[in-house]
């Protein structure tokens, strides 16, 4: 799969410290014309480059639907990085020059819901800073449980306090000993419910489980995992059978990641998660250790195809077949100039 959408350049216009290790970064288009409409729970794909190594990464929108003059992205900088946090907090500043995605949403909010109760756990509140003011703007019913080690760890606690959506927040931190239980949250909700959540995976495990208990319809339970599964397992040599090109995947690597790192080629991949199944790929020769959410139990164990941004091989070779192409040769056309998809320029 190539890269078929357009790529839109944007320009860095402020930069905030929102924690010592939380930045937000507001994107406009450099002549000034409004970006793509979105709607709460949206991302973007922010396209990197520093020397030979490429990064690309989904950062949710934080900044409200209604408002498409600019765009806002938070980025938690991750220790250790795998190079696209680092980049964000280390390289760019205000005047620098991304490429970004147009919004994709796999996280949206469910209109037959009476009730939205939204569930985030530390860096997990990004998808749900747009929800709350489109939430808002329907008048709808909703309310906001957040919980986080502490304040430092809560990115937007103090904004959220002060804010306009205050009286549908509840916060939890476990510095002062506030906890929440999930079991019993969910069984005081009313009929009609719908569930969201976001944040490390123990929380999600929990919501999953707390709504089995409870018995509640999957319709009505939607996360969105805010981290690729970890890229578990030894180093294993990748082939693309098209092109006959190989390369290393070395431990803890996506093979996204290694063919970006590479430049070799631009693969769809609109979550980078293992959940919307764009980056879907025919395995040729090998096996696949899958981790991803969208294949099913029996495509899994028929070993017919994978999904690259977070599975890997079940040994030491993997044959793909990934229609392969020289990113130096790819365009996008952005109002009539066709720019490099896979630069970031720096000014």
């Amino acid at each position: 799969m190539t890269v078929t959408e357009k790529l839109i350049p944007v320009q860095v216009t402020v930069v905030e410290c929102i924690t010592a290790s939380i930045k937000r970064f507001t994107l406009a288009t450099l002549d000034g014309r409004a970006l793509p409409t979105f709607a709460g729970g949206s991302h973007v794909l922010v396209q990197m480059q520093q020397g030979i190594q490429r990064f690309t990464n989904a950062y949710s929108l934080v900044s409200a639907p209604d408002d498409t003059r600019h765009y806002q992205i938070a980025v938690q900088r991750e220790e250790p990085s795998r190079g696209g946090s680092a980049f964000m907090h280390e390289q760019v500043r205000v005047g620098s020059t991304l490429l970004i995605s147009a919004p994709n949403n796999l996280f949206a909010l469910d209109r037959r819901a009476d009730h939205h109760l939204l569930i985030a756990g530390g860096i997990g509140i990004t998808p749900f800073l747009s929800h709350l003011p489109e939430l808002a703007a329907a008048k709808a019913s909703y309310a906001l449980h957040y919980a986080a080690r502490g304040e430092e760890q809560a990115g937007f606690y103090a904004e959220l306090q002060d804010g306009p959506h205050a009286a549908h927040c509840h916060f939890y931190l476990a510095s002062t000993g506030q906890r929440l239980s999930l079991q019993q949250l969910m069984g005081a909700q009313p009929s009609g419910t719908h569930v969201y959540v976001c944040g490390p995976r123990r929380l999600i495990d929990g919501v999953l489980a707390a709504a089995r208990v409870l018995e509640l319809d999957s319709h009505r339970v939607h996360y969105e995992r805010f981290a690729q599964a970890p890229a578990s397992g030894g180093e294993f040599t990748l082939e693309l059978r098209r092109s006959g090109h190989r390369l290393q995947v070395p431990e803890g690597v996506s093979i996204l990641q290694a063919i970006e790192r590479a430049n070799l080629t631009q693969v769809d991949c609109l979550c980078r998660e293992g959940v919307c199944g764009t980056c879907e790929t025919p395995i040729l020769e090998g096996e696949a250790e899958h981790h991803d959410q969208y294949l099913s139990a029996e495509e899994k164990a028929a070993q017919r195809s994978m999904l690259i941004c977070v599975s890997r091989a079940r040994g030491s070779r993997l044959v793909l077949d990934l229609r392969w192409s020289r990113a130096e040769g790819a365009v996008c056309e952005y109002q009539g100039r066709l720019l490099d998809p896979v630069i970031v320029y720096l000014t």
